[in-house]
This record gives C-alpha cells, structure tokens and sequence, in this order.
C-alpha cells in the first residue's frame, strides 16, 4: 500500500495549473473528464505520488459543494491496495464505514472512499488499477 494521490478540490482548473503547472513547475501527466464522479481532472506527478486537481462540472455535485461550503483545497488522501476487496473487508470488520460502494472507472481501475467519521476526518479513498504495469504512467 502507498499513497497514490492527494486530492485538491479547485473552482478553476486553468487557473490552479497556473500555479501547480507553470510557477512549481510541475508537468501534468493526464487531464481528462471523469462524466460518473462530474469532474474534469489534472494529474501532476510529485516523485512516486500525485496531485490531483479535482474541478467541478457541476456546482451541485459532491466536490461543488465540497468548495462551497469548505473552499478550494485538499479533499482527501488516496492510498493505492493490491486488494480492494480484502482491504474493505478489512477495514468494515475493524468498523470503519464506507462513504461509497466499490466502483470502477472505464478502464477497470476500481476505487471506493472511506467515511471521515472512520478516519479521523480525512476523506480516504482507496485505489485498485485494473494492471499495475504501466499504471505509474498515470
């Protein structure tokens, strides 16, 4: 298991790659619209972890309202597991509580976040890929 991304919920993508991309000078490895989660995302590598930028489509949805009512910044910490069923089964059986059901993106990876009542008030999420060759490239 190691932390695969942080999360920062922003109200302008452009705008936060102005500071993240062009003035930390921080390359952007993937951008791309994610419909299911109503997001438009940027991935910038920062040694074996990432950042990722999360914008809104939507006001209304769940980082809208995140940015609402909390403001732009971190919206939760990503740890990649081998076994998202096992870790699930591991964290529900010392109590923890999932904030969503296991899901999957189109290309097979499969994610699930864990409640912050269960964590300290840190939204967790936890990271399957499909195949963990050529998954770094991300």
């Amino acid at each position: 298991m190691h932390i695969h991304h942080i999360a920062i919920a922003v109200k302008d993508l452009d705008a936060a790659l102005e500071f993240y991309r062009d003035a930390l000078g921080v390359t952007v490895s993937k951008r791309h619209t994610v419909p299911a989660e109503g997001v438009e995302v940027a991935f910038l590598p920062c040694g074996e972890t990432k950042v990722e930028l999360l914008q809104p489509l939507d006001p209304n949805n769940g980082i809208g309202r995140f940015i609402e009512k909390r403001g732009e910044g971190i919206h939760h910490l990503c740890v990649q597991v081998e076994d998202i069923e096992a870790t699930v089964a591991q964290l529900q059986t010392a109590g923890a509580r999932l904030a969503t059901e296991i899901r999957a993106h189109p290309d097979g990876t499969r994610y699930a976040f864990v409640h912050p009542k269960s964590t300290h008030g840190v939204l967790l999420e936890l990271y399957q890929p499909p195949d963990l060759t050529g998954f770094e490239d991300l």
